[in-house]
């Protein structure tokens, strides 16, 4: 039985033509369908720039800018300390991470439930670097839309295979720039320089990751382009169950457009039937089909068909931001079940993250045993051996009062007479070693390791367990080599 052949892709005037039941960007045979978008002009194409390159320069500037002795964002995973606008976390704090990464995922989700995928079109790394990094170098070498096209067509020649040359050295330049400036967010910019310096063998870990990463980004930026928003990021897919008909989108006034037909046709809508917005598209999709997996909010069409509508005179918002209601003639209602969920997880999540953060000590500490046997009893005494990690998580130095709390009568300490002064960001391992009596030993019990700085600003606790042998096991056994408890 053999299987109904895919119906075929409809052209106009030899164009591919964007329909609803066919990704646009694969032809009829499962082939690659190449886009050459066009340049568009306007207000929301004015602000997308600004706001790309202002997300750019801040990626670029915030390992530059020091705050508190250390850049804006500095994850030292070497030394287990992340440095956040003045803000150090130790590795015992990354807990707190999790209310970052979910904080994100509900703002995220209360944004879609308002705008839909503004986040794709304004602010997605892919979207920034793609649309206002390496497009803005393949259309300065080698033209508009159609240029491009044309000069995919022609045939190879010493132009064209010089231009191809630069344009992907350009792009392999600014790939291996952005993974190596992501590089410096982790070994911060003075190390990354003496890698740079040193043999590749030197360093060999972070020389594989910044020319594979590289690597990745040429062929992203290069080739696969708006295929990783329709195929791989799934985030298109969740844009349905994350909105209703009251959520602002991108969309096309039926209403007011058809039927189309081009200015002075009797009875025609708005549409003049230009094409200008599937032109426009950045994944080559009619936005006049309604919405669709693979529009990812740029509103360029918004732009492109403004200035059709201006030059024919014609009210602009054709194409707009608008809900489906809107679009049918209702009022949108911002204020719905689903928004009011998502921004109430939203405002739990804040707060609870606010807590947490502000609860974090500069400080921390481990009470753990030393290796091998938990205890030692010896001719006069039993004896628990620790080690206490404490940990100055200040950009200062600081001193420690390390105390032990709750210990019977007759139990003598052994480890933190004095003070314990720690440099900035610093650690210390010491012993603690706790003696009781063997004739006034009574058994296991509990006590409190407790730390507080000098300055009395806060306190830690940690509940330890001194372990030993029976005391009536022991009490036998000195009975029976004669020794009185």
């Amino acid at each position: 039985m053999s299987a109904e052949p895919r119906p075929a892709i409809p052209r106009r005037s030899g164009r591919h033509v964007p329909v609803r039941d066919s990704v646009t960007t694969i032809n009829a045979d499962g082939s690659r369908h190449f886009l050459y978008p066009a340049d568009a002009r306007g207000r929301f194409t004015d602000w997308r720039r600004i706001s790309a390159y202002l997300l750019i320069a801040i990626y670029l500037l915030l390992p530059w800018i020091p705050v508190n002795g250390h850049p804006a964002v500095f994850l030292d995973i070497a030394e287990g300390r992340f440095h956040l606008f003045g803000y150090t976390l130790a590795a015992q704090d990354t807990w707190l991470l999790f209310f970052g990464v979910s904080g994100l995922g509900f703002a995220l989700f209360f944004l879609t439930a308002l705008f839909g995928r503004l986040w794709c079109g304004w602010a997605c790394p892919h979207t920034v670097f793609l649309d206002h990094v390496y497009r803005r170098i393949e259309r300065w070498l080698e033209g508009d839309a159609v240029a491009r096209r044309a000069l995919h067509l022609a045939p190879m020649s010493a132009g064209k295979f010089l231009r191809r040359v630069v344009k992907h050295g350009l792009y392999i330049l600014v790939s291996l720039a952005i993974t190596h400036l992501f590089l410096a967010y982790f070994v911060s910019l003075p190390e990354l320089w003496t890698y740079m310096q040193v043999a590749p063998g030197d360093h060999w870990a972070a020389f594989l990751f910044v020319f594979i990463a590289a690597g990745v980004l040429y062929f992203n930026f290069a080739w696969f382009r708006e295929q990783l928003c329709i195929v791989i990021c799934p985030y298109g897919r969740l844009q349905s169950a994350l909105t209703d008909d009251h959520t602002m989108v991108i969309g096309y006034d039926t209403r007011r457009g058809e039927p189309r037909g081009k200015p002075g046709t009797p009875d025609a809508g708005a549409c003049v039937d230009c094409n200008r917005c599937v032109q426009v598209c950045p994944t080559g999709i009619d936005i006049r089909h309604g919405l669709q997996l693979e529009c990812v909010g740029c509103a360029m069409c918004i732009d492109a068909c403004d200035e059709v509508m201006t030059k024919v005179s014609r009210p602009t918002g054709l194409i707009r931001y608008d809900s489906f209601t809107g679009f049918a003639g209702g009022r949108t209602r911002w204020l719905r079940p689903r928004t009011i969920l998502y921004g109430a997880l939203l405002a739990v999540g804040v707060a609870v993250a606010a807590f947490a953060f502000s609860s974090v000590k500069p400080a921390s500490f481990l009470v753990y045993r030393t290796g091998g046997a938990a205890y030692f009893v010896g001719p006069d005494e039993v004896r628990n051996q620790f080690l206490v990690r404490l940990v100055n998580k200040r950009t200062e130095p600081a001193t420690f009062v390390v105390s032990t709390e709750g210990l019977p009568a007759g139990v003598r300490s052994s480890g933190f007479e004095a003070p314990v002064t720690l440099a900035p960001l610093v650690e210390s391992v010491s012993p603690l070693v706790l003696l009781v009596p063997r004739r006034g030993y009574a058994g296991p019990f509990h006590f409190t390791v407790r730390v507080r700085d000098a300055d009395q600003t806060f306190t830690l606790a940690r509940e330890v367990e001194f372990m030993g042998p029976d005391a009536r096991l022991l009490e036998e056994e000195d009975h029976a080599k004669g020794i009185k408890r």
